[in-house]
């Protein structure tokens, strides 16, 4: 079986962009987005998976949780793990094996990076912070 480099992109960008594209949007909430896409990667890296998870809920912001919603749902379309994006994702990571937690942070790492990459790209030109 042949890796195809679009698999990890593909959903990333067409997420992004879909977001990018719903109506009734103001500047502050998609300064909002590209924001939280662009920090994916530090706060992954730094708080870990299962407090990304959590801080969906606790997000205050519609812009940045639905990038984290949004996020999970590509990392659930990816892994196949189902209920990962859903309201009891937070369990499912719970109930991980070691090894399988930590094969999907890396996996994650590799999704934030690409979020990174296309916020850049569909935001390009919604400057500033939220």
């Amino acid at each position: 079986m042949m890796f195809d480099p679009r698999t990890i992109s593909k959903p990333v960008y067409e997420g992004l962009s879909n977001l990018r594209e719903r109506p009734n949007q103001d500047n502050s909430k998609l300064k909002e987005q590209k924001s939280q896409a662009v920090e994916l990667y530090t706060y992954l890296a730094t708080w870990g998976m299962m407090r990304l998870k959590a801080e969906e809920t606790a997000l205050s912001q519609e812009g940045k949780k639905q990038v984290v919603k949004l996020y999970f749902g590509c990392l659930e379309t990816l892994t196949g793990i189902t209920n990962l994006s859903s309201s009891t994702g937070l369990n499912v990571l719970k109930n991980l094996t070691a090894d399988e937690y930590l094969g999907l942070t890396g996996l994650g790492l590799e999704l934030a990076q690409e979020f990174a990459f296309w916020a850049n790209a569909v935001y390009h030109d919604i400057n500033g912070d939220s």
